[in-house]
């Protein structure tokens, strides 16, 4: 647990410092402002007060227990220091100071240090080279860190490894009026990890989203496990930079090399059901909304107006964000008449007409609370002057703390009058998220939305094959290894895959003329015949592979000629196969990742792999939900169902060599690289017709 860390009933700070600009000093003036509720004690060699308070010289003169220290002095003090607060009993140490592994050996050698007397002690470190921790409890206040903004109590929790887009983040929703509950910025986390702190977010009963900022995860694994946990009760909104190759590199200058130019933390949020963003600004606002409102059964969303155009652009954004406008019941519009003025649309949207006071948005609201066909609710609400904008607020108010389903509202105003801003504070002490312009309420619902349909979504357990001999595989692979072959011969890669049950086309491997014919003959014809040699890695663009050889001649004059082009790279061996026509060329590949295990890879194969690149990926194991979303979500899925007479494949086929690929992966973690390309699929089946593997 870290109650240490942000429950802390007495705060030290070593390196408390009587320089009104200095972060020493800053710390403390920001307890005191927030209203911190337990005791502050500075430590000062020199001063006998910092901040109107009490200075002492060491932490043994400190007459009470104290939980948690920050530490802002140089670094080449801090290991002695944390073996100090050990000694006292201190059971967490935020170091704001830097100087340690971001800056090289010594720096390392330093941190090391400190972490070996910390573990010794049993004291947690938080840090180095960070902020801190905030707790807005009222019963607590503690704001142990050095930033300027103070959240109100709230909801939302947030972590954030870069401690400038945290500050940014707090900042956003603090502009947003979102109360928050727990902050962290851990720099360079070198103790206490994001997916510790997740995992504390998630067991806290106050928090009820959770915000994350990352760059990458020095231990993608643990995160996945604590993702997997937290998600199952509260929802986690994640934005992650280094995207773009420019992107990474910053990131990755910023954080010692976690990020890079990858996938995988995408891939994460995905499989363990983490609402993804790419925008900070969009995160913030629907953290608005996740902090009040209930999340929606379903998509479809029931549409409430006083104004026209705004109207049509939310609806314009709500469908763009996977959410349908239904029509709404016979018996709805019935009702609807009852509360509505003549020249209402009752239709969905329901435009009220700007006329619409209280009794108006109210019944418009019952009709929908009371709708089966609705499981959300989006209000376009403009103060008209001729309104009692008040009461309309009020009754959004009254049908938002029901609970039954989701309301986001839009609300435009003209905040320089004090009438509206009572408007506005009724929405706001009611707990209704609310935003300036329909887009971004819009977007908002639809993240209430994703999440919802996360939520819903069972990807299942992997499927284990008992037909497959593991033993097999892995014995090859050992034998690879143990002659230093890092690229696996042709023969080893078929046989490994017939060991798991993934169907490859007929196929033979022979090192001369005769052998090659013989081959053939025993397959039958045609047949493809291509270069087997572990210096040639590009066969095709090397004119390594002969396609739809129909006869004995032909494989003949084939595997001369290569013999004549290539004999040079070495001793060459050919590899004879069923040639298959008409079939769809897909690819299944997989690569490690680091602390992660492996990515697999789907898509369309053959050339167009490289021309397309349209793929889609999954975090080893994948399960059968898994591997259907992986057909469905290409760009060209439409080709593997068949387009203009043509048959399409066998999704089924496709399905059962993804996961066979995946269960492979599993027990060979040694691989570092797998390509079936091409995968030729048809109607009746799928076959590996080539195939790479890399140890």
């Amino acid at each position: 647990m870290l109650d240490s860390l942000f429950k802390p009933r007495a705060v030290a700070i070593v390196g408390a410092s009587t320089k009104e600009l200095s972060i020493g000093n800053v710390i403390i003036r920001n307890l005191q402002k927030y209203g911190y509720k337990g005791e502050i004690y500075p430590l000062n060699p020199t001063a006998p007060e910092v901040c109107g308070i009490k200075a002492y010289k060491t932490l043994e003169e400190i007459p009470g227990e104290v939980d948690l220290a920050h530490v802002i002095i140089p670094s080449k003090f801090v290991p002695q220091t944390i073996e100090d607060c050990g000694r006292k009993g201190i059971k967490a140490v935020i170091i704001n100071s830097a100087g340690f592994s971001e800056l090289g050996e010594e720096g390392a050698r330093l941190q090391e240090d400190f972490l070996r007397r910390g573990k010794e002690y049993g004291v947690r470190v938080f840090g180095p080279n960070c902020q801190g921790i905030i707790n807005s409890d009222p019963e607590l206040k503690a704001y142990c860190n050095f930033t300027f903004t103070y959240p109100e109590p709230g909801y939302v929790s947030v972590v954030a490894l870069s401690g400038g887009v945290g500050a940014l983040i707090m900042q956003a929703l603090a502009d947003l009026g979102v109360g928050q509950r727990l902050y962290a910025s851990n720099g360079n986390a070198c103790d206490i990890s994001i997916p510790e702190i997740v995992r504390y977010y998630g067991a806290d009963e106050g928090t009820k989203a959770v915000i994350l900022y990352t760059e990458g995860f020095s231990d993608p694994k643990a995160f996945l496990e604590a993702a997997h946990q937290v998600t199952a009760k509260k929802p986690i909104l994640a934005m992650k930079a280094g995207r773009t190759e420019q992107g990474a590199k910053a990131a990755s200058s910023h954080t010692g090399s976690l990020a890079g130019v990858d996938i995988a933390t995408e891939l994460i949020f995905e499989k363990t059901g983490i609402l993804s963003f790419t925008d900070e600004g969009e995160m913030a606002r629907a953290a608005m909304a996740f902090a009040t409102q209930p999340i929606p059964k379903g998509n479809r969303v029931g549409i409430i107006t006083n104004t026209g155009g705004p109207a049509v652009i939310a609806t314009d954004v709500l469908v763009s964000c996977g959410l349908d406008v239904p029509k709404l019941s016979e018996r709805s519009i019935e009702r609807l008449k009852e509360s509505q003025f003549p020249e209402a649309a009752l239709e969905n949207p329901i435009d009220v007409v700007a006329t619409a006071g209280g009794p108006q948005f109210r019944g418009a609201l019952d009709v929908l609370l009371h709708e089966e066909g609705v499981d959300s609710i989006f209000i376009n609400f403009v103060t008209a002057p001729f309104t009692d904008t008040h009461e309309v607020a009020r009754q959004i108010v009254e049908v938002s703390r029901l609970g039954k389903k989701p309301i986001v509202c839009n609300f435009m105003t003209d905040l320089s009058q004090e009438r509206y801003q009572i408007t506005r504070d009724i929405l706001k002490k009611g707990g209704v998220p609310f935003y300036a312009n329909p887009s971004d309420a819009a977007k908002a619902m639809g993240a209430l939305t994703r999440y919802g349909r996360l939520k819903q979504r069972d990807i299942g357990k992997p499927q284990t094959f008992a037909n497959v001999d593991a033993a097999k595989a892995r014995a090859i692979v050992e034998e690879a290894r143990q002659a230093g072959r890092s690229v696996l011969s042709a023969t080893d890669v078929y046989t490994i895959f017939e060991a798991y049950g993934i169907p490859v086309a007929g196929w033979g491997v022979t090192v001369n003329t005769a052998e090659a014919v013989a081959a053939a003959d025993r397959i039958g014809y045609p047949v493809v015949v291509k270069v087997d040699c572990e210096a040639i890695d590009h066969k095709s663009d090397m004119g390594g592979v002969a396609v739809n050889l129909k006869d004995a001649a032909s494989v003949q004059a084939t595997v001369e000629d290569m013999q004549r082009r290539l004999g040079h790279f070495g001793t060459l061996k050919f590899f004879v196969q069923k040639f298959l026509p008409g079939g769809r060329e897909l690819i299944i590949g997989a690569t490690a990742e680091r602390g992660l295990g492996h990515l697999v890879m789907f898509g369309l194969g053959g050339i167009y792999v490289e021309v397309l690149k349209d793929v889609s990926f999954k975090i080893a194991p994948v399960t059968q939900v898994e591997a259907e979303e992986m057909l469905s979500s290409l760009r060209t899925a439409a080709l593997l169902n068949g387009v203009r007479g043509e048959k399409g494949i066998n999704r089924e086929a496709v399905m059962n060599i993804i996961q066979r690929a995946s269960q492979l992966l599993g027990d060979l973690p040694m691989i570092q690289e797998m390509d079936m390309n091409p995968l030729m699929a048809f109607a009746d089946g799928a076959f590996a017709v080539d195939g790479r593997i890399r140890i």
